[in-house]
């Protein structure tokens, strides 16, 4: 009786965890607290270090990190560090066991998930793109969206793990989509910031209580979630990365570039596409998106 009980109990799966960053440390984090065995590489030594404190367990290499696992999440910053991750010698398609499934949490180009995918079939592995949106607030809290592109299978099998990560999980359609949906996402962001940025100019040259002011807008319409994450990013100057300029400088290229592949005009976004790539060239690519403000007091006449 025992035994049948005991071959019955489900079995997490065991996870290798590559690239642990702003995002990466505390999603790895959420899945070692759900009870997933996590397996974890990236470059830097301290942040494997904070992966063993948390209870993971810390790989020398990503061959090592990949060898046994059966889902492996990738969590870098773009499309050429996926690539150098997946491919060649030391890689994880070259090192992952046949039947594995990788999932890629990277923001990236929906046509490297479509070659990663296809890549990845010809040695016996399964792939699934799942970008994330929520910042590192919302991977801390595990409220993330995460939209996803693939097999209805294999969502399956990963959803699960999805839903230690996040709230509003999507299979959005075949192997690109999901990254398609978060370069909607990011441009929808980036608007909704440089918006909420030209509100708060606005409102502190008109010598309005900007604390009364925001919480009131965020009460009505104008209210949004950026809004909500945003608001003491705007109200202290603070902006300490959540999600650096440099990376919503990217995705901005990423959605500019795909949206003129299929014939989609963009005008807004491309204007905020020019202003984000205006805050990176004055020195601002490392600091928090909310920094779009420093942008609009420049233009407003302050000096920064």
């Amino acid at each position: 009786m025992s035994n049948l009980a005991d071959s019955s109990r489900p079995t997490r799966p065991a996870i290798a965890w590559i690239g642990l960053g702003i995002m990466g440390s505390p999603m790895s984090e959420n899945l070692i607290k759900a009870g997933y065995s996590v397996t974890g590489f990236t470059l830097e030594q301290d942040k494997l270090d904070r992966l063993s404190a948390a209870g993971g367990t810390a790989a020398k290499s990503i061959a090592e990190a990949v060898k046994d696992a059966d889902i492996i999440v990738t969590m870098v910053p773009a499309s050429p560090q996926v690539e150098a991750i997946a491919y060649g010698p030391d890689g994880i398609l070259e090192n992952a066991r046949s039947g594995a499934l990788i999932v890629d949490m990277s923001s990236i180009t929906p046509q490297t998930s479509v070659d990663l995918a296809k890549a990845a079939k010809e040695k016996g592995l399964r792939v699934l793109d799942a970008p994330v949106s929520g910042g590192e607030a919302g991977a801390i809290e595990a409220v993330l969206s995460i939209m996803v592109g693939g097999d209805q299978a294999d969502f399956d099998e990963a959803k699960p793990l999805f839903d230690a990560l996040g709230k509003t999980i999507v299979l959005c359609g075949p192997h690109g989509s999901g990254q398609t949906v978060k370069a909607a996402n990011q441009l929808i962001v980036a608007v909704n910031i440089q918006a909420c940025a030209e509100a708060v100019v606005f409102l502190e040259k008109s010598g309005v209580d900007l604390t009364a002011a925001l919480d009131v807008l965020n009460g009505g319409l104008a209210g949004s979630t950026v809004l909500t994450r945003k608001k003491d990013n705007f109200l202290n100057r603070d902006f300490k990365p959540g999600f650096r300029i440099d990376l919503h400088h990217k995705d901005m290229g990423i959605v500019t570039d795909a949206a003129r592949n299929v014939g989609a005009a963009l005008p807004v976004g491309a204007v905020v596409a020019q202003l984000v790539a205006s805050l990176r060239a004055q020195g601002d690519g490392g600091l928090d998106h909310s920094a779009l403000l420093r942008s609009v007091e420049r233009l407003s006449g302050a000096e920064l």
